[in-house]
């Protein structure tokens, strides 16, 4: 799945378009390397999101490309 609706199905980022626009500006990153939106994820990757003062590390447990809003969080696990 692509790194932008990941993003968005996984209620991380909440539109595609504004995750599109962080991995163009270079605030996000997998695996230590920054990734553009078209990056492909997979269970275990480890993702860090930077919006100004704050970051967020997760890794992706698991990939589905629809998810209600309950289930969204069971995707990934904060580090």
């Amino acid at each position: 799945m692509r790194l932008d609706k990941y993003l968005k199905v996984s209620r991380l980022i909440k539109r595609r378009t504004v995750a599109n626009e962080a991995c163009d500006g270079g605030r996000v990153t997998v695996n230590g390397a920054p990734a553009k939106a078209s990056r492909e994820v997979k269970a275990g990757d480890v993702i860090e999101i930077r919006f100004g003062e704050r970051s967020t590390r997760v890794e992706v447990m698991s990939v589905a490309e629809t998810v209600s809003k309950a289930d969204a969080v069971a995707m990934y696990r904060e580090i």
